[in-house]
């Protein structure tokens, strides 16, 4: 084991011995436990055997990062950096990577062969594994296990999950020999708060030292402020100023509203919370950083900075988000009020952790955090090797209650859940290296399958019940008989009954018109007489409990019906990820993307796109219609298509007509995929909303950052994701396989010019 400069935690030292023995490794722990020293381990086994090692990540940030850490600790001749968009001394014997870029070159595609990818590459870290539960992107991990080759070792770093034997387990079935190392230890221990407006002065601790709810909290009453004003009244100085006389900052302030992050930013800058020294060194890092970053000049946050207050989420400019990660994690800055997103992996160390409600608002109302989004945002606190203590300080609202932050403080973490999905690229890649027979055992490796015992839990659940409803009303019979004497009782019984009303309608026929029976009639009497003497032979018929042993058969009859129908959906979600991949696979045979299993021309060229609906994209290109739009126009179309229905309203700004046009023709294409993808239940998106396709093409066309983000009351930073997100189809584009000329041509004329400040920096 590599010498560090400090004593490791038992955990530790255990997951570096799995690494020394040739296994793979599941490392389960809290946030801040200190997983990265892990992978320290293995990169320094890798230098020392001179064979190679990659560091995925599921963020650009974090690789970019990661990058930086690995480059000044190892010396930048020896660290690579991949993501969607840049490339770094690619051969290097650490490479840093996006999870996508490892899957992708798993795949063979965009990358080369895959056993040029993997040359010499000994291990591989798949740091962040949690993001498996992601609901986009959590099907490109396991993806990168499934298909990982066993001779490379899986170091896997999660935080606290609740089925991580489960996660080991199926590695281990899948790849190679795995060994799990879980832990809830805490190198700095958090202790909880909760600030209740009605005692505004003092934060309240959340439990008592035996672990229950501190009997002085009070629920939180909606209070509105008399008069106009009917705005709710904010305690957010107040907050901030309980944690500054406690010591207990620097904080993470969380709250789920960007707007909020710059109000409370705002509200927050007149508290004094910097030293005079502490104002002149953020002054002179800020003016030494804005000479790198030409487009902050004049960014009207830079006053709150230097007071000592900042705000972070998705809407600001990516260069502006890494000023404010590094004037933090000098210190310089006390508060950063942050989106969840913050919470996501970055190197933004904080004593203490704000969390303004637990519950938050989404597409389908108000819900309650889970356990896993709770220990994300709250594993932030607490500085290993600067601070005791971490704090997490719970705001009170009224949409929750003091007993449910308790429970969800006190409850263990979430499973992780398979969010695998088949797409058209999965299939077609598959396709083109594997038999539909192979294919299908590879689908069947995926931890959804495996794990089906735990998604289904719920319908298994369910039909246990109708079993146990079934068991309860099963009967026995004073007289013995089985259910099916019974059954056969119910039908005599019912033929005498039927056939005596019918040989009664006749007799008084019969008798008004005064004729005598014909023989007919008398044998069909005979024939009801015998069959009351074949009812009357059964004990059913002088059985007290007949009516109970009926109606129990009419229930179960019932129960077992609805019993067929679950089993039904057992078996269809069992195969569920298959039926998804066949469907996928009858479109593209049906486009001709496919012939006898094997992809066509087109096929092999849409095998290499990523995208969210691959066979869209493909269709598009190989329609033609983006042959003759200049580089504005071409980056306007692919604006339209790459960016999802926003949340907001924005006012409609007009784009050039042949943009227009162009969208026109991709809506033809969208109409005839819509329907056929709804033939075969498939939900693959097909967007065309040309919200910024305006801004792009001004962007494109030389107009200044300003101009363009003037146009829209939009984030900037929303702006710069849009324009990214078309700057990754271009390079697709340029560098898959049966394009026209022409338009690569354009595409890479398009990048260069989306490409500068702010749009180019991470």
């Amino acid at each position: 084991m590599f010498g560090f400069p400090f004593e490791l935690d038992d955990f530790q030292k255990e997951a570096c011995e799995v690494i020394d023995n040739g296994q793979s490794v599941v490392v389960c722990a809290p946030t801040g436990a200190g997983k990265t020293v892990i992978a320290q381990h293995a990169v320094h086994k890798a230098l020392e055997q001179g064979c190679r090692i990659f560091y995925t990540t599921p963020l650009k940030a974090l690789s970019n990062q990661k990058f930086y850490d690995f480059g000044e600790k190892y010396g930048y001749d020896k660290v690579g950096l991949l993501t969607g968009d840049t490339s770094i001394n690619r051969g290097a014997q650490i490479v840093i990577m996006t999870t996508e870029v490892f899957r992708n070159m798993l795949y063979g595609t965009n990358f080369g062969a895959v056993a040029d990818n993997l040359k010499d590459v000994k291990y591989v870290v798949l740091d962040e594994v949690h993001y498996m539960n992601d609901e986009q992107r959590g099907t490109v991990w396991e993806e990168s296990i499934i298909y990982c080759p066993t001779n490379i070792q899986i170091i896997a770093l999660s935080a606290t999950v609740a089925n991580c034997d489960e996660l080991t387990n199926w590695i281990n079935t899948v790849h190679s020999k795995t060994h799990l190392v879980n832990t809830d230890f805490r190198p700095v221990p958090l202790r909880f708060y909760y600030f209740d407006s009605s005692q505004p002065f003092k934060l309240l601790p959340l439990l008592t030292p035996s672990g229950q709810l501190n009997k002085k909290i009070k629920p939180e009453k909606p209070q509105w402020a008399k008069g106009k004003d009917k705005r709710k009244k904010s305690y957010v100085k107040q907050i901030i100023l309980n944690l500054a006389d406690n010591d207990m900052l620097p904080a993470i302030y969380f709250t789920f509203s960007r707007k909020k992050c710059d109000e409370q930013m705002e509200k927050c800058s007149g508290l004094g919370l910097n030293t005079k020294a502490e104002q002149e060194q953020i002054k002179a890092f800020i003016e030494e950083f804005i000479a790198d970053n030409p487009h902050l000049y004049g960014n009207k946050h830079i006053e709150y900075l230097i007071q000592g207050v900042a705000s972070h989420h998705a809407g600001l400019l990516p260069a502006w988000k890494n000023l404010v990660e590094k004037l933090f994690q000098q210190g310089l800055i006390k508060v950063v009020f942050a989106t969840e997103t913050l919470a996501a992996g970055i190197n933004m160390p904080a004593r203490s952790t704000v969390i303004s409600a637990t519950s938050k608002r989404t597409d389908s109302g108000h819900r309650m955090l889970t356990a896993n989004e709770f220990l994300q945002m709250s594993g932030r606190a607490g500085r290993r090797g600067m601070d005791e203590v971490g704090y997490v300080t719970i705001v009170g609202t009224s949409f929750q209650s003091p007993d449910e932050v308790a429970e969800l403080v006190l409850s263990g973490s979430n499973p992780l859940e398979s969010r695998f999905s088949p797409s058209y690229s999965m299939v077609l890649n598959l396709l083109q290296r594997f038999s539909l027979e192979e294919s299908k055992e590879l689908i069947l490796k995926s931890f959804g399958y495996y794990s089906s015992d735990f998604r289904l839990k719920p319908i298994f659940d369910q039909l246990d019940q109708y079993d146990n409803e079934i068991s309860d009303r099963s009967f026995v019979c004073p007289y013995k008989l089985t259910d099916e004497d019974l059954r056969e009782y119910d039908k005599v019984r019912f033929m005498y009954v039927q056939n005596r009303q019918t040989y009664k309608k006749i007799l008084r026929q019969e008798k008004q018109k005064h004729r005598p029976l014909a023989q007919e009639v008398i044998e069909f009497g005979k024939r009801n007489k015998e069959e009351l003497q074949k009812m009357q032979s059964f004990h059913c018929d002088i059985c007290k409990h007949y009516k109970k042993h009926s109606k129990n058969l009419e229930v179960i009859g019932r129960l077992l019906g609805k019993r067929k129908k679950l089993v039904n959906e057992i078996e269809k979600q069992k195969d569920i990820y298959w039926n998804k991949f066949l469907a996928h696979r009858a479109v593209l045979q049906e486009y001709g993307y496919l012939t006898n299993d094997f992809p066509t021309e087109r096929g092999k060229t849409t095998s290499q796109i990523r995208s969210e609906n691959e066979l869209f994209l493909a269709e598009i290109i190989f329609s033609h219609v983006l042959e003759e739009l200049t580089p504005a126009q071409l980056a306007g179309v692919i604006c339209a298509i790459t960016t999802e229905e926003l949340r907001v309203e924005i006012p409609y700004i007009p784009f050039s007509e042949s943009v227009r046009k162009t969208l026109n023709q991709i809506r033809n294409i969208k109409k005839k995929l819509s329907k056929v993808q709804s033939n075969y239940d498939i939900e693959a998106p097909l967007n065309i909303n040309p919200y910024f396709s305006s801004l792009i093409e001004l962007w494109v066309e030389g107009a200044e950052w300003e101009t363009v983000s003037g146009q829209v009351e939009m984030g900037e930073g929303d702006i710069v994701r849009a324009f990214k997100r078309v700057v990754d189809v271009l390079r697709q584009i340029t560098s898959i396989d049966n394009v026209p000329e022409v338009l690569v041509f354009t595409a890479r004329e398009a990048i260069d010019k989306i490409m500068r400040a702010p749009v180019d920096v991470d």
